[in-house]
């Protein structure tokens, strides 16, 4: 499967946030592990509100998160 053009930085803001496991970062934003781990490797694109959840739980803005990269 091809990657998506939406490149993240959830890994990075885990690590910097007490080394957040994906499991713990799925149970604050109310989603699966696997949801998780697909969004951090470019395989599926979050909703929108998805998105905003995640950049919530990190306390940044949703373009520190989030890049846009069309080929």
């Amino acid at each position: 499967m091809a990657k998506l053009p939406i490149e993240n930085a959830i890994r990075t803001f885990r690590f910097q946030n007490g080394e957040m496991t994906q499991q713990q970062l799925a149970d604050k934003v109310g989603v699966t592990r696997q949801t998780i781990i697909a969004i951090e490797q470019a395989r599926y694109s979050p909703t929108l509100e998805l998105a905003f959840k995640i950049a919530a739980t990190f306390n940044v803005t949703l373009d520190q998160v989030f890049q846009y990269k069309p080929e």
